[in-house]
């Protein structure tokens, strides 16, 4: 019998029966005595205490492809018909404490109260700086939202939101939004845990969604590897028009590069998955590693000037700042695609 707190299902290339994982790549667990070497050898910049932002007050529905950043990995993306939240925190920790914890240093870059109305939310894994109950409680009694998530995920959620619309899937499993929307659960390179004894009972992802509007791609927390699952992407989907890619969190690297990838492989990634557009995100919200709060995006300034690609593809996302893209039209978006991207249920 399986002792899986979360999830119970067939054995799979990723899931033993117990836990899931990342076939082929580094392992992202760590022993008591690298997480002792990484404490006692630590050596962290100094963040702000807090950061002025000016939040954007979102229309209620637009007709284009309109994404505007809340912080760190909550994202607000408009798209025809949907409203759709990636990851969505609103609290001041990113904690299981309500007392202690990774406090944030940006206010929302939307309020709570002026969100539209939210149609979708996509949670990628359950860390806490991405799966926080109180903003999902929120926003189940405000807006009652289709909740989408990988498989385990379920179990959190479903136990804390009695009546909460909620649908899983596994890597490459496509849900259907509508007649013509969809969203694709995609690999990523990470893992899960919400407390000491629960590592990797529930799985992890990156979403791609395909609208009228346009085709996204939320990466998710993810390490770089061999680049292999980035270049599959492609080759399954085609390449996004816009790309929302973590570049944060990540110092130091011995530790971290499993998990979390630097700006310099996070140009990788935009150049593997070929988005015509990439907004950086995971960054100067939460103070989570050892990297100073500007960091990631001076380094990504300077990745995007080694490798020759124009600043202006790929930008370090602000909170309450507000980018609009101008949608493909269907036939080029389909015909960029070799194949269907996933199966539809």
């Amino acid at each position: 019998m399986s002792r899986n707190r979360y999830y119970s299902g067939p054995q799979s290339d990723h899931f033993d029966g117990m836990r899931f994982s990342n076939p082929g790549q580094a392992l992202t667990d760590r022993s008591l005595r690298d997480i002792w070497r990484r404490r006692s050898s630590a050596t962290p910049a100094s963040w702000p205490a807090s950061v002025p932002i000016t939040p954007a007050i979102p229309d209620r529905r637009v007709d284009a492809l309109r994404i505007t950043m809340v912080g760190h990995a909550t994202l607000l993306i408009q798209a025809g018909e949907f409203n759709i939240l990636t990851d969505p925190v609103w609290s001041e920790l990113a904690s299981p404490l309500p007392f202690a914890g990774p406090k944030r240093v940006t206010a929302p870059g939307i309020a709570f109260a002026d969100l539209p109305p939210i149609d979708v939310v996509l949670l990628s894994h359950n860390h806490y700086d991405h799966l926080d109950i109180a903003t999902l409680r929120r926003l189940n009694a405000v807006h009652a939202p289709l909740m989408v998530m990988p498989r385990g995920n379920d179990a959190i959620v479903g136990g804390a939101l009695h009546g909460a619309r909620i649908v899983t899937g596994d890597w490459d499993d496509r849900l259907s939004l509508s007649a013509s929307a969809s969203v694709r659960l995609t690999r990523a390179n990470h893992w899960s845990a919400r407390g000491l004894n629960d590592r990797r009972m529930a799985l992890w992802s990156g979403f791609w969604l395909e609208t009228p509007a346009g085709t996204v791609w939320f990466a998710g927390d993810t390490g770089y590897g061999d680049g292999a699952i980035f270049r599959d992407i492609r080759a399954r989907c085609g390449p996004p028009d816009v790309a929302l890619i973590p570049i944060g969190a990540y110092e130091p690297r011995w530790f971290m590069a499993a998990q979390h990838v630097d700006p310099f492989e996070a140009v990788r990634i935009l150049q593997d998955v070929g988005a015509a557009r990439a907004l950086g995100i995971h960054w100067g919200t939460f103070r989570l590693t050892d990297e100073a709060r500007e960091a990631p995006k001076e380094a990504l300034r300077a990745a995007l000037a080694t490798a020759g690609v124009d600043a202006e593809r790929f930008v370090a996302a602000e909170p309450g700042s507000v980018y609009a893209f101008a949608a493909k039209t269907p036939s080029s978006a389909s015909d960029a695609r070799g194949e269907t991207c996933g199966t539809p249920r």
